[in-house]
């Protein structure tokens, strides 16, 4: 009895472990009847089946990674570009995908591969290449994934992104681009170069002409003040002289003979009647010197 029970108890264990499967949230589950999808997209937890009848698929729900090969792209100007890029997917209607690649993911990527490899080709080639190097990325994957987004919902999956992880040129090619590159932003630079020397010839001429303006109005200025001084100074000898006319000559004269007669050697040719010596001859000045 004991033996019994142990095999209907383990018969009813294996009855139970067939007829139940769990569904994980990270998971797409289809239910098969006899071959035919019966069900697809149940909710996570706890489920049952028929033992036999009934069997289970299960799909990863989570956004995956499709790594494509380098490939060669032709621009506008028919010169080759090497492109890697990748794409990321989920499956989004997990019936389709199963019925569209028989749940074969390796031949869901092939299929979106191909597909995007086409899109890629028809992108670059509406671009130049300067274009395609200097910024128009982003436009070209997104456009590649609008194409795509139609032939991956056939696939029963949705095309989350498409991005280019590298671009690189052909040997053949790469030395005239950075040739021309050069070439490109020498011109640029001298441009620059000449904008700068205009700027600082402009810049030299208007201080030189502020230059000669601040120089000729303070020389003006000069000229007045100095004139104003000398008026001044007339004015004072004037009215000095006017008052005491006798000795402002006498002052005059003991000038003249402090700034001439300096050194040891100085020697004058002057007629001895010259009014030089007036004060030699007579303190008063007012004789004149005897003949010698």
């Amino acid at each position: 009895m004991f033996r019994i029970a142990a095999i209907a108890i383990a018969v009813a264990a294996l009855v139970v472990w067939m007829s139940t499967f769990t569904v994980d949230e990270r998971e797409r589950v289809i239910v098969f009847s006899l071959g035919e999808i019966k069900r697809t997209d149940l909710d996570p937890g706890l489920h049952f089946k028929f033992p036999i009848v009934n069997n289970v698929r299960k799909f990863d729900a989570r956004i995956m990674t499709l790594d494509i090969p380098p490939d060669r792209f032709l621009t506008s100007e028919a010169k080759n570009v090497i492109v890697d890029f990748y794409a990321r997917w989920r499956i989004d209607d997990v019936g389709q995908f199963f019925r569209a690649t028989r749940g074969d993911e390796r031949n869901a990527q092939d299929r979106m591969a191909q597909i995007l490899r086409d899109g890629m080709r028809n992108e670059f080639a509406r671009y130049t290449l300067d274009q395609v190097v200097s910024g128009e990325r982003i436009t070209i994957m997104g456009a590649v994934r609008e194409q795509a987004l139609d032939t991956a919902r056939e696939l029963g999956v949705t095309l989350v992104d498409v991005r280019i992880r590298r671009m690189d040129l052909p040997d053949e090619v790469s030395e005239s681009v950075f040739s021309r590159m050069r070439a490109e932003r020498e011109r640029i630079a001298q441009d620059f170069r000449a904008r700068g020397q205009e700027q600082a010839e402009r810049i030299r001429a208007d201080a030189d002409r502020q230059r000669t303006v601040i120089i000729a109005n303070a020389y003006r200025e000069a000229e007045q003040i100095r004139g104003e001084g000398d008026a001044t100074a007339a004015a004072a000898y004037a009215a000095a002289y006017e008052q005491d006319t006798e000795f402002f000559t006498f002052y005059r004269s003991l000038l003249a003979y402090r700034n001439t007669m300096v050194g040891k050697d100085n020697f004058y040719v002057l007629e001895p009647d010259s009014q030089f010596f007036r004060y030699f001859q007579d303190p008063m000045g007012m004789g004149r010197p005897r003949e010698q």
